[in-house]
């Protein structure tokens, strides 16, 4: 199974919480924004959730491949 790279655009996030209630395993908030635990992580729809939950659309799942997974825009 490929990984999955998790990328949040801390000057976008506004820090509200909403990926570490979604996804606890994979995101937390420090220093006010969220960041991933680990960028490398095993699939996951958790993680496609918190990424399409997020107010600011400031987390960005990519496939091994470098597709983008989430957002959709």
């Amino acid at each position: 199974m490929s990984e999955w790279t998790i990328e949040v655009d801390r000057g976008a996030c506004l820090g509200t919480g909403m990926c570490t209630s979604i996804a606890p395993d994979h995101f937390r908030l420090e220093g006010g924004t969220s960041r991933p635990v680990d960028p490398n992580v095993d699939p996951d729809d958790a993680v496609i959730d918190a990424a399409e939950s997020c107010p600011m659309e400031a987390i960005l799942v990519r496939s091994a491949d470098g597709t983008v997974l989430a957002p959709q825009l």
